[in-house]
């Protein structure tokens, strides 16, 4: 069973924050997530970081200015996720709001896999465009770039993916994880760092008088995808990061947003008008990357750049189905995966690996996060890739950082990974079907010698028991107004409560009625239909439930045990 811990929170920050005007348990729950100042809190579009601070910035605007006033074709190359797909959709509208001759290509996973690989140049060059523009792809891409280079095209990169030991030799690169680049914020998504070459572009033009007679392109109109993109790549939402989504969802909340992101929040039964940071990464995210998954990002791509809402609305139709089809999909690899897990011997190990001939390539990443958030394990599970080939997705846990893992694997085994790359907590690879039991011995010794015993525990941080008089309504719109996500986790709380009456609603849910301190409280436990003990210790969210025109406060279970 899982322990139950508080966040630490600095006082003196808490207060400070407090001083200048915040909410008190506002003022907390910041401090305890490393805010120290109201500054740190802005969400104006003015306090985004500079542009010009990321390296290889003017480079790429000058050539993109360059291209575009030469009339030059440019290739924009995708991934195959929602941030490659808001990244594309984002550079498109905005090199054609800047007068671009611009198309796009994005690899089906299934035939080509990840970036800008030597076959993808090869298909992007029969359309003879002048340039590439690589979007959260393209830093480990050092034969692609070379393949194009010699088929005469130049290639700008913007990513932030972790680079290798060697560096494409591209015209330019914009990631903020390359060596030497001074930009504070190392969280951008692939869509954040396009975002900012299409502002340096924009900067670029205005600079040569682009906009003399007719008026500057609004990329603020783009901050919605800006704000999907980012959301659903699981990014540190890092001070930099919030203001951008803060931007987008309030463009979602006032009708303009685009119209594929509103025909999205449609099929799935949600109001553009409440949008917040879950329905951009648990409701749309999935939606959009199920095309990536088990069809073609294309598909995706359309929906965000049509300007069509009927056809926005058919492809959105077509999303959501394709979600459902990944639900079963994944129910059926769950399955085999609880009874690969059960004929494992020991179970002592500080990392699984798993492999199953009939597993869909396109779902084992979130396979592998369920699995890693149900065992607190570090997860690679595997599907058959090319002939005599696996393709692995792996989710890891605080405590080993999943590339540098695998990094660390290759260099003691030089010959067991065809290729790999990633970040801390998500990496993909290949390998030879034949290697599996090595790489799973490998992983494991590399698992053992980077994790203690203690980061197998699995711990739940809380913010701490709220006061009778802090469990109001208010509060609950007022957290609900925030930005929260990865890196700056949405607050829960936890406390020991009376079960006073519970019932199924939805034939799947539990209603119920809590109480504390003489006082009664609504709450529900989300898929769960057995009866709960009449004492429980829980680990909750405060909501604002909304019924009939009636807003009342609700608790949202998220863990319990017996009291």
């Amino acid at each position: 069973m899982p322990g139950i811990v508080a966040r630490p929170c600095p006082d003196d920050a808490a207060r400070a924050l407090a001083g200048e005007g915040i909410d008190p348990v506002l003022a907390r729950l910041f401090a305890a997530r490393g805010v120290t100042s109201v500054a740190q809190l802005g969400t104006d579009f003015s306090g985004l970081l500079p542009l010009r601070q990321m390296k290889g910035m003017e480079q790429a605007s000058r050539l993109l200015a360059d291209a575009i006033a030469a009339g030059r074709k440019l290739t924009v190359v995708a991934d195959y996720d929602s941030d490659g797909a808001t990244a594309c959709a984002v550079a498109l509208r905005a090199l054609r709001a800047f007068g671009a001759e611009t198309d796009y290509i994005v690899p089906n996973r299934f035939e080509y896999g990840y970036g800008l690989t030597p076959e993808i140049v090869g298909l992007a060059a029969q359309r003879a465009p002048h340039l590439l523009i690589t979007v959260d792809n393209g830093i480990s891409s050092v034969e692609g770039v070379a393949q194009a280079r010699r088929l005469g095209m130049e290639v700008v990169v913007t990513d932030h993916h972790l680079p290798g030991e060697q560096l494409p030799d591209a015209a330019a690169i914009v990631n903020p994880n390359q060596p030497g680049c001074p930009f504070p914020s190392k969280n951008l998504a692939g869509v954040g760092v396009i975002f900012y070459t299409m502002l340096a572009l924009r900067a670029e033009l205005r600079r040569r008088g682009v906009f003399a007679g007719r008026p500057e392109p609004n990329l603020a109109r783009l901050l919605d995808l800006v704000a999907l993109g980012t959301v659903a790549d699981v990014v540190r939402l890092d001070d930099n990061n919030r203001i951008l989504v803060h931007q987008g969802l309030q463009r979602i909340r006032a009708g303009q947003g685009q119209a594929g992101i509103a025909a999205l929040f449609r099929v799935a039964g949600r109001e553009p008008r409440k949008a917040s940071v879950y329905d951009l990464g648990f409701v749309l995210g999935p939606r959009l990357n199920a095309a990536g998954r088990l069809d073609d990002m294309s598909l995706g791509i359309e929906c965000l750049t049509t300007d069509d809402p009927a056809r926005a609305l058919s492809i959105a139709g077509e999303l959501d189905r394709l979600n459902r089809e990944r639900r079963e999909i994944e129910a059926d690899m769950q399955d085999s995966a609880q009874a690969a897990l059960e004929a494992l011997d020991g179970g002592d190990g500080y990392s699984v690996s798993l492999y199953d001939p009939g597993w869909h390539q396109g779902v084992i990443g979130i396979l592998a996060s369920r699995i890693k958030d149900r065992l607190h394990r570090p997860v690679i599970a595997f599907a058959p890739g090319a002939e005599g080939e696996l393709k692995g997705s792996g989710r890891s846990i605080r405590g080993l950082h999943l590339r540098d893992a695998l990094d660390l694997v290759a260099k003691r085994h030089p010959r067991l990974l065809q290729k790999f790359g990633g970040h801390a907590f998500a990496a993909g690879l290949t390998i030879r079907e034949a290697d599996f039991p090595a790489f799973a011995g490998a992983f494991e010794e590399v698992a053992r010698g980077l994790l203690t015993p203690a980061d197998l525990e699995r711990v739940i941080e809380t913010d701490g028991a709220l006061a009778d008089r802090e469990l109001t309504l208010e509060l609950a719109a007022l957290i609900g107004q925030q930005v929260w996500g990865q890196g700056f986790p949405q607050p829960s709380f936890s406390d020991r409560f009376t079960v006073a009456q519970q019932r199924v609603v939805g034939e799947k849910h539990l209603r119920l009625k809590l109480a504390k301190d003489g006082r009664g409280l609504d709450a529900i436990l989300f898929f769960h239909d057995t009866p709960l003990p009449e004492r429980i210790h829980a680990v909750y969210r405060v909501d604002v439930n909304e019924y009939n025109g009636n807003r009342n406060l609700q608790l949202i279970l998220e863990h319990w045990e017996p009291g």
